[in-house]
């Protein structure tokens, strides 16, 4: 008895210990007992483990059906017999025979040992399991503990993640017990366990990273539109905000650059470029060449990709270095695209007059060609002798003497040379006036 009331006191501090339901490992172990004891009774008797939930004891009962004739004594029992056992068992009820072996203590605990231990190491990876699938595609801190030739372990509390070689940022080594920032990308269950991916070089590290930093990004105020990202040497992040006095690259930047500066240390000093994000195409991927300026923006029109115009000096700004800037534009906007100098442009005609015309009212707000066009905006109509014309507005109906008479508002009575007052009185006033 004592051994069974360890037992029970066992199963419940380890059942707190490591969250596990009580009632499963009961169930677990009765099903271990039913498998042991078919091997003592054989497979053809129908038996039934019940353990006691508060002292802990066991009994194994062997269940029969209550006939008139039997006919298989392993499944089947008279009546007579069954209400020898108790009295109200009646034909056709299931009665239930103690039949527990000598040596059932022995079998029963050797099989509760095998079943908890199973069952904790199921349930400790069922815990992980749910604990690290809700990190999934999410930012966490974890300590280097070794490396091999398949990349670098990442402790993670309890499980070590793998953080593959062709996820980790070529600028970087890392040793250990160092602390790391890194992006979950997958989280698969294994006999094992969790088997946990995480990554230093995936896009979304750096969106995870300004949310963290940037409030306006957590809340929703701030919306990162896209992400282009050579990892490790320099990002671009495109950001819009639907609120107008909230200033979207403002907020990421910070008060001078203090925010983006604390997510570029954390990339080992990985450029950032924060661009505003715009609706039209054109202004954006203009936005996008930044730091370099643009002088025309001309898309397609399937819209997949765009010629752009920058002037001679800043060329080799907007290529960038081994053609980054303009590789990571055309990430960040999503469009192929064709960049020349502004001589070079003129020379083969790469874009029309009209389209530096164009590109310069829109980037200065104005309305786009279609207000700009002869049926809208034409001389003949606003300039022409029917609505502009001097002989009707500045005749001699409206601008002539009889209207704008010299003698009648300067002559003498109203306006003195001489004295250089109405009439020369004193203080500039008449004497009809005084």
């Amino acid at each position: 008895m004592n051994k069974e009331t360890d037992l029970i006191e066992a199963l419940n501090q380890v059942a707190k210990e490591k969250g596990i339901d009580k009632e499963i490992i009961f169930e677990a172990i009765e099903s271990s007992l039913i498998s042991a004891c078919k091997k003592n009774f054989g497979t053809s008797v129908n038996i039934k483990i019940d353990i006691d939930r508060e002292s802990g004891s066991v009994q194994v009962l062997a269940q029969k059906t209550v006939v008139e004739q039997v006919e298989d004594p392993n499944l089947e029992i008279s009546l007579e017999k069954a209400r020898e056992l108790n009295p109200q068992y009646e034909l056709g009820d299931t009665a239930e025979i103690v039949v527990t072996p000598r040596n059932f203590g022995r079998i029963s605990a050797q099989s509760a040992k095998n079943v908890v231990v199973q069952k904790f190491r199921e349930a400790e990876r069922e815990i992980l399991m749910g604990e690290y699938s809700r990190k999934e595609h999410e930012v966490v801190t974890g300590i280097v503990q070794r490396e091999d030739r398949r990349g670098v372990y990442v402790q993670l509390g309890k499980v070590d993640a793998l953080l593959a070689s062709a996820e980790m940022m070529p600028n970087e080594r890392y040793g250990f017990q160092d602390r790391i920032k890194v992006y979950v990308t997958e989280v698969k269950s294994t006999p094992k366990g969790p088997s946990i991916f995480v990554s230093r070089t995936h896009p979304e590290l750096v969106r995870r990273l300004f949310e963290q930093e940037v409030p306006e990004v957590k809340d929703g105020t701030v919306v990162i539109k896209a992400i282009a990202r050579e990892a490790g040497s320099r990002t671009k992040i495109a950001v819009y905000s639907e609120n107008a006095d909230v200033d979207a690259v403002g907020s990421c930047v910070g008060q001078n650059g203090y925010r983006v500066g604390v997510i570029t240390n954390e990339l080992s000093g990985e450029k950032i470029d924060i661009v505003e994000w715009n609706g039209d195409m054109r202004l954006f991927i203009a936005a996008a060449l930044s730091p370099s300026a643009c002088l025309a923006v001309k898309v397609s029109e399937d819209n997949q990709s765009a010629r752009i115009v920058v002037p001679d000096s800043q060329l080799s700004l907007a290529i960038g270095k081994d053609g980054q800037n303009a590789r990571l534009a055309a990430k960040l906007t999503g469009r192929k695209i064709d960049i020349k100098s502004d001589s070079q442009a003129r020379a083969s005609n790469f874009i029309d007059e009209e389209d530096y015309a164009l590109f310069e009212r829109l980037r200065h707000g104005y309305v786009e060609e279609e207000a700009y066009d002869d049926e809208y905006y034409d001389d003949d109509e606003y300039y022409d002798d029917e609505y502009y014309d001097e002989d009707e507005y500045y005749d001699d109906e409206y601008y002539d003497d009889e209207y704008y008479d010299d003698d009648e508002y300067y002559d003498d009575e109203y306006y003195d040379e001489d004295s250089g007052d109405k009439n020369g009185g004193e203080g500039g006033l008449s004497d009809e006036i005084k």
